[in-house]
């Protein structure tokens, strides 16, 4: 197959199998298939038109999805980004013809994150004429999550499935899954996130070396489904990292940290409902990550000897793994600070 653009080549993912009840399904960048699908859809409904540009805040892997969307659809593109960006992937984004800036540097991720996001709005004050994306907060994110479900579903059919990956903006596992319970209600969402985060209920624990960019969240996230979530893993930086370690030495496979995060939740969901297969969503590749994360792998500590506290509820989480039955509830605290 030819296809018509670098991007279309990108977005495809692979099937690996890493145990009898765990496969991985690896993106190069994952959220290129969310940007494709948004932008194509936003074009053929009239709310973008060609040469316009589009503008968003991202930490890095968005950012790169929407450059590339944005060039093969003839479009300007226009990032505020986290000061988490390393260099290799703003120099893409300015020669993919991105505007960017970045936010000044934070050691405090949720001021990056609101810095972003008041920037955006900034911008938009002074030039009403570009779009925002809003990644975090429209659903037409969700679009192209539905053809990695069909794929999904093809490859792995007749066997309950158990959906693992982070849980970031919300769009790639709702998406996912939502699309998969159209045709079997019994598939298991496992959300991932990091010590910190507000999305479900972490933001009062400190993780120091917290830089799981992508999965967490210091603000509100409309588009994250609270009810779509049975279960929900919460880790610190050293377990995601001994996670990331031992699924390049066990299985030779190069990831980011968000996949070495949901490999070790996996491994644990995996022992715990042996009659069910186990998907991780690899994200991204490592590249980003050899200086934080491989470079300091003689720090890793043993994915067999690893356990996780087992809680009722947020409030009784404790570091450095916790994890809960979230049985689909939908988040009363969530729904309350939306509607303000």
């Amino acid at each position: 197959m030819i296809h018509p653009h670098i991007a279309d080549a990108l977005k495809m993912p692979d099937l690996v199998r890493l145990t009898d009840r765990v496969i991985l399904i690896r993106f190069e960048s994952m959220k290129i298939y969310s940007a494709l699908a948004a932008v194509r859809h936003l074009l053929d409904r009239g709310t973008i038109r060609p040469g316009q540009t589009l503008i968003d805040s991202s930490s890095g892997i968005y950012a790169y999805a929407l450059a590339l969307a944005c060039h093969r659809y003839g479009l300007r593109c226009h990032i505020v980004a986290s000061t988490t960006v390393d260099a290799t992937t703003l120099a893409q984004l300015e020669i993919l013809g991105a505007e960017v800036e970045q936010v000044r540097p934070s050691e405090d991720l949720k001021l990056d994150q609101e810095l972003r996001v008041r920037r955006v709005k900034e911008i938009l004050a002074d030039r009403p004429d570009r779009h925002w994306m809003r990644q975090y907060h429209d659903d037409v994110h969700y679009l192209g999550y539905h053809d990695v479900a069909d794929r999904i579903a093809a490859a792995l059919p007749g066997r309950p499935l158990t959906v693992v990956g982070g849980v970031g903006s919300g769009a790639s596992t709702g998406g996912v899954v939502e699309h998969l319970r159209r045709a079997d209600p019994t598939v298991r969402l496992v959300g991932v996130q990091p010590f910190g985060s507000i999305t479900f209920g972490s933001q009062d624990h400190h993780d120091p070396e917290a830089i799981i960019a992508g999965i967490g969240s210091s603000i509100v996230f409309d588009n994250v489904h609270h009810h779509l979530y049975d279960g929900v893993h919460w880790m610190d930086f050293t377990h995601a990292m001994s996670g990331a370690v031992a699924l390049l030495r066990d299985h030779a496979v190069f990831a980011g940290l968000s996949t070495g995060a949901g490999y070790l939740a996996a491994s644990h969901e995996a022992r715990r409902h042996p009659d069910r297969l186990h998907l991780v969503i690899g994200a991204d590749t490592g590249h980003r990550y050899v200086e934080r994360v491989f470079a300091r792998h003689k720090e890793a500590l043993d994915l067999p000897v690893l356990k996780p506290v087992e809680v009722v509820g947020p409030g009784e989480m404790t570091m450095p793994w916790s994890t809960m039955a979230w049985q689909r509830t939908p988040d009363p605290a969530h729904r309350k600070e939306r509607a303000a």
